[in-house]
């Protein structure tokens, strides 16, 4: 069975957040770099919920993990 593919803006309404391209640029720019040794799940800016859907996500190597993993990638970059 093939694994669906979620976009980047459906990362972010699942997170709660907004999910429009500038939203999302602004997002990125407010948020970066993370440090490289604050994983992405930790880093401060999540609350909870959304801690947990990151966690589990990479975790399970669940159907949002690449999606997740760009983000990350996103928010490395200075």
């Amino acid at each position: 069975m093939e694994q669906p593919v979620h976009h980047f803006s459906e990362l972010f309404e699942q997170l709660g957040l907004p999910s429009d391209a500038t939203a999302i640029e602004q997002f990125i720019k407010r948020h970066a770099p993370l440090p490289d040794e604050i994983a992405l799940a930790d880093a401060p800016f999540w609350n909870e919920a959304q801690a947990n859907f990151l966690h589990d996500a990479l975790e399970e190597d669940a159907d949002w993990a690449e999606v997740v993993d760009h983000l990350d990638a996103s928010l490395r970059k200075p």
